[in-house]
């Protein structure tokens, strides 16, 4: 097979938002471009840093008396993806980083997030974006926003919510953690 730098790309967020949450349970998008349910909910600009994905699979290796390897057998899956909402003031995202029950209010009226220990509900999750002429879809059926990282206000950096979403089986019948779809432009 011969190279063929058309398959090399770098990823940008789709226009007009590129993550997005949902309860659990509602309906998943099975394609690259079909339309969202409307219970998915934008979370906004996201940081330059964009998307990570650490699909880590652990394996331990079985020896035989003397040494050799004789099985490799997996020990762990971990599927986790790394996102920075930066708009801070938006209800929708403080209540994916703190939890629906916890914020109430508008900006407008005054706005009130409650910090505590809650756990944060498994949702559904989105992730739209463009590479090279392609449209590529992540979907995550069930994710839990599973670790917060350190806030920093300062006058030369957005304020950003640095999330890390853990997605887990049991939210697509067969077993995945989550799906990726393709389709050209």
């Amino acid at each position: 097979m011969s190279n063929n730098n058309a398959y090399v790309s770098t990823g940008k967020p789709k226009i007009g938002g590129a993550v997005f949450r949902a309860p659990l349970g509602t309906t998943l998008p099975t394609t690259a471009d079909e339309t969202l349910d409307a219970a998915f909910v934008n979370q906004g600009y996201c940081s330059e840093d964009g998307l990570t994905n650490n699909n880590n699979k652990e394996t331990e290796s079985i020896k035989a008396w003397g040494g050799d390897t004789v099985l490799v057998v997996g020990t762990e899956h971990t599927d986790e993806f790394g996102v920075t909402l930066i708009e801070v003031t938006n209800p929708d995202v403080l209540k994916t980083v703190h939890g629906d029950d916890n914020v109430s209010g508008d900006l407008t009226t005054g706005l009130t997030v409650r910090v505590n220990s809650d756990e944060l509900p498994e949702s559904a999750w989105v992730v739209d974006m463009i590479l090279h002429g392609v449209m590529k879809r992540v979907v995550i059926a069930k994710g839990k926003v599973t670790e917060v990282g350190e806030v920093s206000y300062k006058d030369d950096d957005a304020v950003g919510y640095e999330l890390t979403i853990t997605a887990m089986s049991g939210g697509f019948a067969d077993g995945d953690t989550h799906k990726e779809y393709l389709k050209s432009i």
